[in-house]
């Protein structure tokens, strides 16, 4: 008698012998087993999804700070022009002014620096000019300390150079000189060691 592969009741085994086994498996398990498979397809489809959409949503946020932050290396060079600007009109003695020659070239550096800084401002970059505030590390870099200051131990009491932000991303900290000893300001809603929410004054004015 030839065999065609039937198991006798008409039915042909899979290739893994689960034949029998589905066969003997009631209809309520072949349901509870579609319905795990289906679940589990389900949890996988929208794990998928949700990969997709952060991929999107990260790719979104690299094309905004692209633009946002397209300005950085320029705003970078241009900083040392407007510390050179500052330096040109703090270098002018009140006898200097009298010349009317200087105090015309006066007028027009600081013309300049105004239209420098106004173009800083409109591109979102600020000035920092923490004098008075407490050191923050995040924007400022303390070059030396000064005792008998009369200020709170941390406070900012001279400002060597201006810092800048763009946005919200350090340009550049500003080079301060910071009290020492004293008594340490209490910071109740921040606690002591936490740097300041203003992340130090922002300074436009020419």
């Amino acid at each position: 008698m030839m065999d065609n592969g039937n198991d006798g009741n008409g039915r042909a085994p899979d290739g893994n012998g689960n034949g029998a086994a589905n066969a003997a498996a009631s209809p309520e398990e072949r349901l509870l087993t579609a319905e795990a498979e289906a679940a589990d397809f389900k949890d996988k489809a929208l794990r998928a999804m949700a990969e997709v959409e952060n991929i999107r949503r990260r790719a979104q946020r690299e094309r905004e700070d692209a633009v946002k932050y397209a300005a950085t290396n320029v705003a970078r060079d241009l900083l040392s022009t407007a510390d050179n600007l500052r330096r040109a009109l703090a270098s002018v003695n009140e006898a200097q002014l009298a010349d009317e020659t200087t105090k015309s070239l006066l007028t027009g550096v600081a013309a300049t620096e105004r239209e420098l800084l106004a173009a800083f401002e409109k591109n979102g970059i600020k000035r920092l000019d923490p004098k008075g505030e407490r050191f923050d590390h995040n924007f400022h870099q303390a070059i030396f300390e000064v005792e008998n200051t009369g200020k709170p131990a941390g406070t900012v009491v001279e400002v060597l150079q201006p810092g800048y932000v763009l946005h919200d991303r350090l340009l550049r900290p500003a080079m301060v000189g910071v009290a020492k000893g004293g008594p340490v300001p209490a910071y109740s809603e921040q606690g002591e060691n936490e740097p300041p929410k203003t992340g130090g004054r922002v300074d436009t004015s020419a």
